[in-house]
């Protein structure tokens, strides 16, 4: 069996996308769970996007909860999904389930700045 390779040219086949991105360890997919920033964090931060971290703001821009906003409670890496607090589903039975979203769904409004590591990726993108 081959390993996974950065060193991969793109392809047209979805086949090999989807097989690039479900092979590729958690140090590539945490590039894979980034989301844009809104209009005043990108003019602020002179940058598009950055990845989403536990805490930040985010609002929902396509689906069924599209309009509605919340803290980050959860990053799944391998996954590539993040899962927003205080959005759930409710089931026939009367239980709720959690929701998973897609990053390029989310728009980020507000930033946990509280975090070194942050702050550093923000200072070298400037």
């Amino acid at each position: 069996m081959k390993t996974w390779s950065p060193d991969w040219k793109a392809s047209k086949q979805p086949r090999k996308q989807r097989k690039y991105r479900f092979q590729a360890p958690l140090n590539i997919k945490r590039k894979f769970v980034s989301s844009h920033l809104s209009k005043e964090l990108r003019v602020k931060h002179s940058t598009r996007s950055l990845g989403l971290r536990t805490g930040d703001t985010v609002k929902i821009m396509r689906g069924q909860f599209k309009g509605k906003t919340g803290k980050i409670e959860e990053v799944d890496l391998s996954k590539c999904k993040a899962r927003i607090a205080g959005i759930t589903l409710q089931r026939k039975d009367g239980n709720r389930a959690m929701v998973w979203f897609q990053p390029s769904n989310l728009l980020i409004i507000e930033l946990k700045m509280d975090d070194k590591k942050r702050q550093a990726i923000l200072e070298r993108r400037k």
